[in-house]
């Protein structure tokens, strides 16, 4: 399985935290559940972080198959489309980069826990 990450590195405006996730939540994740070839999308926010580590106030990881379906993916208009959304969401409250890693990920489902 490969999974692509965005790694959304900054900060949120003060104050701005709640709404923030509320907009992810409402206008991103419905675009990016329509990536085609995604098997499972995770959006998962920063609570707390070692002392000197960057802050990342959102990880979004996007599963797909293997890298054909990704390439797909990035040649979608969907991606397009998701691309204009998070910039709307992150103008109004986020001060920061986004950067992206391919990763191919190992599973392993733990017994008893």
């Amino acid at each position: 399985m490969i999974t692509r990450y965005a790694l959304f590195q900054g900060t949120v405006h003060d104050g701005q935290t709640e709404a923030f996730r509320a907009a992810v939540l409402k206008e991103l994740v419905p675009v990016w559940k329509r990536m085609p070839g995604a098997t499972a999308v995770h959006v998962t926010f920063g609570d707390s972080r070692d002392e000197g580590a960057p802050e990342f106030p959102v990880i979004l990881a996007t599963e797909y198959p293997d890298m054909d379906a990704v390439q797909v993916a990035l040649e979608s208009p969907v991606r397009i489309e998701g691309r204009e959304a998070t910039q709307s969401v992150l103008g109004r409250f986020y001060t920061g980069v986004v950067h992206h890693h391919v990763t191919t990920a190992h599973h392993y489902q733990l017994q008893g826990n």
